[in-house]
């Protein structure tokens, strides 16, 4: 954060003495990455406090609402940064190419630190995949800018400037909307694109004991931490033994799908066809006799 600031304010000062709007895009943009540092930071430090009564599963989502804010916030400052380039391909201004190479520089070397910080971590969490798309989009801009010093210096064509203004926000705008995109289907609860649930299905069945599974639902809390429940279909048991049942299904779950949060309700029912499974609805053939029985 400390080095993003320092890098914001040479960049929004730079972008105003040299007129660049590139420049200005990308002190803008780097505005942004500070705050959605920030924000990622306060989420990770609320997440780590423990559940409460009415918060069991503590405060895991903020990390995602996080992520969500850092989409919007992307998501704005392009199409603020679009009507900027949009003025300038009709009012074109003088631009100072020696000091916008410099500054430019310096938010590369900035954006780059950033991403040796972060390390790969943000292939686990969400929230840090929101913070790290900001780095990308940053580095990104910053060659941009880079390379559009250089040409108008060899060129004199301040057209490039409002041009890499666009190509650069067409960029952080579908980063952003696939940031969105991902923390809203958390926030519904839909399956994690990486589970299949075709396969929980067939792992649970092959368990010797469980007959069938259905009324199955499987979603994100947050990064990392996935949960199930279903309906089990198994013989006439003692409680002890389908515990047994729980605990293979459990390890199975955890060690092939990374499905590590699980609550199962055993039952002696008939079992279903793999449709009624998928859909979770319950088939009658005969709707009367089952309601009067």
């Amino acid at each position: 954060m400390g080095l993003t600031g320092v890098a914001f304010v040479a960049e929004a000062v730079g972008g105003l003495l040299t007129n660049s709007l590139a420049l200005l895009s990308d002190a803008g943009h780097m505005f942004t990455h500070l705050l959605a540092l920030g924000v990622s930071y306060l989420a990770i430090w609320f997440s780590e406090r423990p559940a409460t009564e009415r918060r069991t599963y503590g405060l895991n989502r903020l990390e995602i609402l996080a992520a969500l804010f850092n989409g919007a916030t992307l998501f704005v400052i392009s199409i603020g940064i679009f009507y900027a380039a949009y003025d300038r391909f009709f009012n074109p201004v003088p631009i100072a190419t020696g000091p916008l190479l410099v500054i430019a520089v310096l938010g590369l070397v900035v954006n780059l630190a950033g991403a040796v910080i972060l390390g790969g971590a943000e292939h686990k969490d969400l929230n840090i995949k929101g913070a790290f798309f900001h780095l990308l989009t940053d580095t990104f801009s910053s060659v941009a800018v880079i390379a559009g010093a250089v040409v108008i210096s060899l060129t004199g064509w301040t057209v490039i400037d409002p041009l890499l203004s666009v190509v650069i926000c067409t960029v952080i705008l579908f980063w952003a909307l696939r940031l969105v995109w991902d923390s809203v289907e958390i926030l519904l609860e839909a399956t994690p694109r990486d589970v299949k649930m075709q396969e929980v299905i067939d792992g649970l069945r092959r368990i010797p004991g469980i007959r069938d599974v259905h009324h199955l639902h499987v979603w994100c809390i947050t990064s990392g931490m996935y949960a199930l429940s279903a309906h089990v279909d198994v013989d006439d048991l003692r409680v002890s033994e389908t515990e047994k049942l729980a605990q293979q299904a459990e390890k199975f779950l955890e060690e092939q799908l990374n499905i590590n949060h699980t609550t199962f309700q055993f039952e002696c029912q008939r079992g279903r066809t793999a449709d009624e499974v998928l859909t979770g609805v319950k088939i009658m053939s005969n709707p009367k006799k089952e309601s009067s029985g």
